[in-house]
C-alpha cells in the first residue's frame, strides 16, 4: 500500500512543487492537504480530487494514525513548530528549505527527531537539477581533474517588490534572498565540495522600498583549497552563467536554468514524456580554450527526492537529504551574515 502523505501548505511550494512531485511517485499517495485559503482549497479539489482538504493542521494531529508522512511547506517561521508537532505525533516529516530560521533551532529539531526515532528530511530539491547532476557526474568521473573553483549563480530580474513574508526583515521569517535562493546554492556547494572552513559575504538591499537582502555574494573556502563563489540576486539586469566549474584538467560552463520549475508551473509532471530534459542547444561546454565540446545535460529528476523519501520510510536506505546537511547550510548562512557585518572572512561555527 502506498504511503499516505499530508501536505501542509498550498502556496507556490505546495501547489507547484510538492503536490505534483508526491503524486508522481507510485509509492506515495497525497492523502490530505492543509490550507486555510478558500481559493487554494478549491484548487486542491480540482487537481487532486482524491485528497482530503483540511482548513487547519490541528485536524492532522487529531488522527495522526491516518498518515505516514507530513510535508511542511508553510511560511518559514512555521517550519520548526509544525515539524516538532509532527514528530511528537509520531510522524516523520519533510520540511521545505530553510528547515529553520537558525542553526540552533535546526539542531533542536534534530535532537527531538533522534529522541522520537523519526527522520526530518530537508527538501533540497536543487540537488536534482539536471545541470547540477551533470556537474556532479563530471567531478565523479574525473573529467575536470581537481576542482579548484565552483561558481554558481541564481539570478533574476525582479525590480518590483512582491509583498509577502519573503520580503520581511524580521529574523523569525528568515526572509530575503540569502535564505531563499542562497539555501539552494550553499547546499549544492557543500554537497559538491564539503563544508567550508571560512566564509566571506557581501549582503545588500538594492531595490527601492526593500528591507530584506536582495543582492548577495558568498565565497566559501573549502578544505583542500577549492573555493566556491555564489551569486544570488533579484536585481540582475543581465544574467551570468548558471555554473562555471574550473578544474586542473578542464572546465565546465552552462547557462540558463534547469527546466523543471517552469514545467511544474505549466502543469507538467515527471510522468510526462521528456521530463527535465534540455535541448542540445542548451548544453554546457566542457574542456579548455584549445579543446572543448558540448556536454549533454543530465535530465532533471526532482521526483527522485520523493522516491528516496519513500525508500527511507520503508527502511530501504538513508533519507535523500540529511538534516545535518541543512544544519551546515544554516551555519554557513549565519557565518555569511557575520562576515557581511564585519567586512571580513569568518570561520564557520
Amino acid at each position: 500500500m502506498a504511503l499516505r502523505v499530508a501536505l501542509i501548505g498550498y502556496g507556490t511550494g505546495g501547489a507547484v512543487f510538492h503536490a505534483p512531485l508526491i503524486a508522481s511517485v507510485p509509492d506515495l499517495r497525497l492523502e490530505a492537504v492543509v490550507t486555510g485559503n478558500p481559493e487554494r482549497r478549491e484548487a486542491v479539489r480540482r487537481r487532486h480530487p482524491d485528497a482530503r482538504v483540511l482548513e487547519s493542521a490541528d485536524r492532522l494531529w487529531e488522527s495522526p494514525e491516518a498518515y505516514d508522512l507530513v510535508v511542511v511547506t508553510a511560511p518559514n517561521r512555521q517550519h520548526v513548530p509544525l515539524a516538532r508537532t509532527a514528530l511528537t505525533s509520531g510522524l516523520p516529516v519533510v520540511v521545505d528549505k530553510p528547515v529553520a530560521p537558525t542553526a540552533a533551532e535546526a539542531r533542536s529539531l534534530a535532537a527531538l527527531a533522534a529522541v522520537r526515532g523519526l527522520p526530518v528530511i530537508p527538501f533540497h530539491n536543487r540537488r536534482w537539477d539536471g545541470d547540477f547532476r551533470t556537474v556532479r557526474r563530471l567531478v565523479r568521473e574525473g573529467e575536470l581533474g581537481t576542482v579548484q573553483r565552483f561558481e554558481s549563480r541564481f539570478e533574476r530580474w525582479r525590480p518590483e517588490i512582491k509583498p509577502g513574508w519573503k520580503e520581511s526583515s524580521d529574523p523569525r521569517d528568515a526572509g530575503g534572498i540569502l535564505y531563499d535562493l542562497g539555501s539552494h546554492l550553499i547546499d549544492q556547494a557543500v554537497t559538491l565540495l564539503g563544508p567550508p572552513e571560512r566564509v566571506y559575504a557581501e549582503i545588500d538591499v538594492r531595490r527601492s522600498g526593500a528591507v530584506a537582502p536582495d543582492d548577495v555574494f558568498v565565497a566559501l573556502a573549502h578544505p583542500g583549497g577549492a573555493r566556491s563563489h555564489l551569486w544570488m540576486s533579484a536585481t540582475a539586469a543581465q544574467l551570468g552563467p548558471r555554473f562555471r566549474v574550473l578544474g586542473s584538467a578542464a572546465g565546465y560552463t552552462v547557462s540558463g536554468m534547469d527546466p523543471q520549475e517552469d514545467e511544474l508551473r505549466a502543469g507538467r509532471t515527471p510522468k510526462d514524456p521528456g521530463w527535465g530534459q534540455v535541448p542540445p542547444e542548451a548544453y554546457g561546454r566542457l574542456g579548455t580554450p584549445a579543446a572543448g565540446r558540448p556536454e549533454p545535460t543530465e535530465p532533471g529528476a526532482y521526483q527522485d527526492f520523493y522516491a528516496g523519501v519513500a525508500r527511507a520510510l520503508r527502511g530501504d536506505g538513508a533519507p535523500p537529504v540529511a538534516l545535518a546537511d541543512a544544519i551546515t547550510g544554516l551555519e554557513v548562512v549565519e557565518a555569511a551574515i557575520r562576515s557581511a557585518g564585519g567586512g571580513t572572512p569568518v570561520p564557520v561555527q
